[in-house]
């Protein structure tokens, strides 16, 4: 399995008034844990959200070879075998954990062939999340939140799972609780593409690395690196 991306994007920033060229040209291993570092503002969740669909570039993405945009179609998020993990979880305030889990159980859709499933009774124990099951999101703290919502997107059987730095809005004695838990999607049969800018969890979670050094500069080539390009340009209008 590879992931393969060639995509460009371009957009005005509100308040800067520059405009912002994006490039992504990039082949990811369809296994472990890819992380895309870099500092704030070069554009690692800008490729996140182009790969999900979430942000509209244009160009070129597949999945195992199955192509979820080019020239003539684009597959809509919420019909991409995808998870998707935001930085402040986004489960639904108004569901208990067990129920916002039910709600990724039915994004499966008919994804119930697909051979990277995650046996979740076992991965619910592993989160650590049982005794959570019946709260609501308010009643959870920060950790709580992030494994509950992990648990969430792969209830929905991806092909690929995206975290979008998971763990920026927990201090550190939460991000010491959650480590474990991410160290353990390693056992997962399903590649995962991790956007974060801390070396520790780089360190711990990284099989292959991406780094964003800033606008107009490439990725550098160094170990554990995929292939291809990824950078951004800006320009004055």
């Amino acid at each position: 399995m590879t992931i393969e991306s060639n995509l460009e994007l371009s957009f005005a920033t509100p308040n800067k008034g520059e405009r912002l060229n994006f490039k992504f040209e990039v082949s990811l291993p369809g296994q472990g844990i890819t992380v895309i570092t870099g500092p704030s503002g070069a554009g690692k969740t800008t490729f996140l959200r182009c790969l999900a669909g979430l942000t509209r570039a244009e160009g070129y993405v597949s999945v195992n070879g199955n192509v979820w945009q080019d020239g003539q179609h684009f597959v809509p998020t919420h019909r991409r075998p995808l998870g998707y993990v935001f930085q402040d979880g986004a489960l639904f305030p108004h569901l208990t954990v067990r129920k916002n889990l039910e709600y990724g159980a039915k994004r499966a859709g008919k994804r119930t062939d697909n051979p990277r499933l995650v046996d979740m009774d076992k991965f619910i124990e592993i989160l650590g999340i049982g005794h959570l099951m019946d709260r609501k999101p308010d009643n959870l703290s920060g950790g709580e939140r992030q494994r509950a919502a992990l648990a969430r997107a792969l209830a929905s059987r991806p092909e690929i799972l995206f975290l979008d730095e998971p763990l920026s809005a927990l201090d550190q004695e939460r991000k010491n609780e959650i480590m474990p838990y991410l160290k353990s999607l390693k056992s997962l049969d399903l590649p995962i593409v991790y956007v974060c800018h801390s070396q520790d969890e780089i360190d711990h979670l990284a099989g292959t690395i991406i780094l964003i050094e800033g606008p107009g500069l490439p990725i550098k080539a160094k170990a554990r690196f995929a292939e291809g390009r990824l950078f951004t340009d800006r320009r004055q209008p």
